[in-house]
């Protein structure tokens, strides 16, 4: 019987959240994703990740819910694993984007995602998830700006992200919405405004469901804008420790199905 008090929407990153440091969604958090869509609630993945990381979680969810990807830009239906909606930056505020940050914060590479793809300079270093991926595009300096993206990487191989994020925000956070999610020197820009709040929140409204009823996971500095939106917050146990504070509760670690236990109760 459906929870009478349980969410119309819920809302989870993935990577450090619902999915286990290996990347993978546990059976017991997928049985609990598919809970949330039979009682009749909305099941949201709101990631930084880009389209073309969320095939593997599409099919383990078979199929379920919405994405929100690029921390905000795009909305992906996990259903049909297409792009339904996006927010890009253009051409012209990337380009004053980059030139301030070279001028500012040396020894910066960049990366560049696009609705269908993504380049990179041939300094910028991958991390795991991208270090297998084929296919990606080299780019000269003047050809980051020469078309809009969804979102725009800075990595640096000495800063820690929070040093670097005050950086870059001080610098060019007029232009474009600057945040983190990795433990590395790595900026993550969107089209300024752009959040994963903004992008749920368009969603909620556009289905009728209130903040009082979003209940929302995550872990890392990425996630605050909408952990702090949501009606109800948690943080897994290994989030970050800005998260941790900024929350209303604390569930166990993404390696402990921290986001299935919660959903476990809400959706008996």
């Amino acid at each position: 019987m459906h929870n009478l008090r349980a969410p119309r929407l819920v809302a989870t990153d993935l990577d450090g959240t619902a999915l286990r440091t290996d990347g993978t969604v546990s059976p017991r958090t997928a049985a609990a994703f598919a809970r949330v869509e039979d009682a009749g609630a909305m099941l949201v993945f709101v990631t930084g990740r880009p389209p073309r990381w969320m095939h593997p979680v599409a099919g383990a969810v078979r199929h379920r819910g919405l994405a929100v990807c690029a921390n905000g830009a795009l909305i992906y239906d996990m259903h049909t694993e297409r792009v339904v909606k996006s927010h890009l930056i253009d051409p012209e505020v990337l380009e004053e984007v980059v030139s301030q940050l070279r001028a500012n914060v040396p020894d910066l590479s960049f990366s560049v995602e696009y609705e269908g793809g993504h380049a990179h300079e041939s300094d910028f270093r991958f991390g795991t998830w991208d270090g297998a991926t084929t296919g990606r595009a080299r780019l000269r300096g003047e050809s980051l700006t020469s078309r809009a993206c969804v979102k725009l990487l800075a990595l640096h191989p000495e800063l820690g992200p929070d040093e670097l994020h005050a950086t870059v925000h001080e610098l060019v956070g007029h232009l474009v919405t600057a945040t983190h999610s990795s433990g590395r020197g790595l900026i993550e820009m969107s089209a300024i405004g752009v959040t994963k709040a903004t992008a749920l929140a368009t969603l909620a409204e556009r289905h009728d469901i209130e903040q009082s009823q979003v209940v929302a996971f995550g872990d890392m500095p990425n996630d605050l804008p909408m952990l702090t939106w949501a009606g109800t917050s948690y943080a897994v146990a290994n989030a970050h420790p800005g998260v941790l504070a900024a929350v209303d509760h604390v569930t166990a670690a993404n390696d402990e199905d921290g986001v299935a236990l919660v959903l476990e109760e809400l959706y008996r």
